[in-house]
């Protein structure tokens, strides 16, 4: 069958700036394709271009016939005066559904992404529930191609988790834009990057996002390697050439037509190589207080409706809080109570004298109209960083903007670029405590890097909200949980977490079941054991599986054995031969571990 989607030999630019140039990119059946890239390279415009939304500059597109397609932008809009279900009905018009199967597409999608009241207007809702809406307006369409641009900005992680799970089960295909990490190594079969770095502006690897970044590696440890060759090589020829040819013969000329084409080559290699990173560093002042933040019986209630209660938490020095829940369930509320913009319901709340509090708000926004010069130095040509005097265009350079940016309104700006403008306004008060409600949205994947480096090494305090799991996992050292329900609590991580989530959830489903006849209820429970134990076979599977394992790791060391061999090595059909072997018999290491652990959580 022939792709979905064709794009061959497309690009774009915008003014004078290309986005991207000769990309080709298709789609097949069952695709589930991760798209990154930095900032700025064009990943929302390439999935527009892909939708028919916008027109490539050069290069042709082809659709298979009678293919429908559904795109879920990064900001969800809704008419004035939609409901949950009008929504949906109008999408399922628009596609032009058949009457026949409108209702149970309705009942199972609407369901499935947890939608209560359907008369509720789609502009009253959470931003996680407004994502979660224009993903389900999609979804009744019956698309055979699903196009989602940052899909995970604005869910909380119940939500991340429920698109996670829907992916992984769709039968349709689709393209993800995002920077979660573990979102793309949880749903993407293929990765695309979108990146000067690359001789094609695109480096795309089937697998996982880990195993991308494996390919990604060996990509550019090539590059370097093929970049400092040919250095050699052009210092060796620009030495021939100073020397000067004693006779211009038709060698000596084709020498020098090589010579520049090795240079044009160079100069190519370092045009893409060169890459910048955004220059993150939080200013923490000096103070020796150990106790900065103390919550002792908070509640907090909206509307009638008590989001958390009987709350009890110390901030100390140096404490890096994880703050999650669902949406709704009151983590925005609470950053304003320890920012002291809101009073709790009940329960005192106590800080330390001449505490410096920062706050990065998500719903802070830049005026538009405003230039990035004055949005980075609102008080002159310069700013004061550490103590330093620094210049407006040396502080923009640090966030990867150039100079002739500097006059532009900040509207022209990416959502990516909008927040490093944020960040750059924060590090410029020095802090105790950092409050950071969900700073990662619209960052790309290096900038993510550097951010979590820069909380790391932040030396004062921190409470963080953020749905990246992974920026999560790294950088806090004790998790407090909301339960949306009232109910609140401190883990040791993320993971711990879920579990009680997890638990609270499956006792208050069994609180709610009718009761049944005693002697029935006591049979069932010596009959139901608590965890679930091995079958006859997976016993059998068991007992041997600790040998195949021993004797799959030999084949796959006698594979990369194979991979040192210099005939093999000299050899390109035959070493092309031995990598895939050796690829296959890591997989089957990879699978047999995977069901061993499989096999053991059961047993135990």
């Amino acid at each position: 069958m022939p792709p979905i989607i064709n794009a061959q030999e497309i690009s774009k630019a915008f003014g004078a700036n290309p986005l991207f140039q000769n990309i080709c990119f298709t789609v097949s059946e069952g695709d589930r394709i991760g798209l990154i890239g930095p900032n700025g390279s064009g990943k929302s415009t390439l999935l527009r271009i892909l939708v028919g939304d916008v027109s490539p500059d050069s290069g042709d597109i082809a659709v298979r016939k009678r293919i429908r397609l559904s795109y879920v932008e990064q900001d969800s809009k809704f008419k004035p005066g939609a409901t949950i279900r009008s929504v949906a009905h109008s999408a399922m018009e628009r596609a032009a559904l058949p009457e026949s199967e409108r209702g149970t597409r309705f009942a199972e999608t609407l369901g499935r992404a947890g939608f209560e009241n359907l008369e509720t207007e789609a502009s009253a809702l959470s931003g996680g529930w407004q994502k979660r809406l224009a993903i389900v307006e999609a979804l009744v369409q019956g698309p055979d191609i699903l196009l989602l641009d940052e899909p995970t900005n604005h869910l909380d992680l119940a939500g991340i988790e429920w698109l996670e799970a829907l992916l992984e089960a769709a039968s349709f295909a689709c393209v993800v834009v995002s920077h979660d990490r573990y979102f793309l190594e949880n749903v993407a079969t293929e990765m695309a990057e979108l990146n000067r770095t690359y001789p094609d502006g695109l480096l795309r690897v089937s697998g996982s996002y880990s195993r991308f970044l494996e390919k990604k590696e060996e990509f550019l440890h090539a590059q370097s390697k093929r970049q400092e060759a040919l250095e050699n090589l052009v210092h060796k020829e620009i030495e021939w050439l100073r020397r000067g040819a004693k006779a211009r013969t038709r060698k000596s000329k084709a020498r020098i037509d090589k010579a520049g084409e090795l240079m044009s080559e160079l100069a190519d290699l370092n045009a893409r190589s060169r890459s910048g990173t955004a220059l993150i560093d939080f200013s923490a002042t000096d103070r020796k207080t150990k106790r900065l933040i103390e919550l002792e019986e908070v509640s907090f209630e909206i509307g009638g409706r008590t989001l958390f209660a009987g709350l009890n938490c110390v901030i100390t020095a140096g404490m890096r809080v994880g703050l999650v829940g669902p949406n709704g369930s009151g983590k925005t509320s609470l950053l304003r109570i320890l920012h002291g913009e809101l009073p709790p319901t009940g329960g005192e709340i106590s800080r330390a004298d001449w505490l410096r509090i920062v706050y990065f708000d998500q719903s802070r926004e830049l005026d538009p109209e405003v230039t990035l010069r004055r949005a980075l130095a609102p008080e002159g040509d310069s700013v004061v960083y550490q103590d330093r005097l620094i210049h407006v265009a040396s502080w923009a350079a640090k966030f990867l903007f150039a100079g002739e940016q500097l006059n532009q309104p900040v509207g022209r700006l990416s959502g990516g670029e909008r927040a490093r403008v944020l960040i750059a306004q924060l590090m410029l008060q020095p802090a105790d405590v950092l409050l950071l409600d969900e700073p990662t949205n619209d960052l790309d994947i290096p900038t993510l890097d550097i951010l979590e480096e820069s909380l790391l090494e932040f030396r004062g305090s921190l409470v963080l909200v953020t749905h990246d799991r992974y920026m999560l996992d790294r950088v806090s050292t004790v998790v407090l949980g909301l339960d949306g329900q009232g109910r609140a609590g401190l883990f040791a991580d993320y993971s711990q977490w879920e579990s009680w989530l997890e638990e609270s959830e499956q006792t208050a489903r069994n609180d709610a079941r009718p009761p049944v006849h005693a002697m029935a209820s006591a049979e069932n429970a010596r009959q139901s054991p608590g965890k679930k134990k091995l079958s006859y076979l997976e016993a059998r599977e068991y007992d041997t599986i600790e040998q195949r394992v021993a004797d799959a790791e030999l084949v796959l060391q006698a594979k990369r054995d194979q991979l040192e061999n210099p005939d093999i090595v000299s050899d390109a059909p035959r070493l092309v031969t031995a990598h895939a072997e050796m690829e296959a018999a890591q997989e089957k290491v990879d699978t047999l571990y995977a069901r061993w652990a499989e096999l053991e959580k059961k047993k135990t």
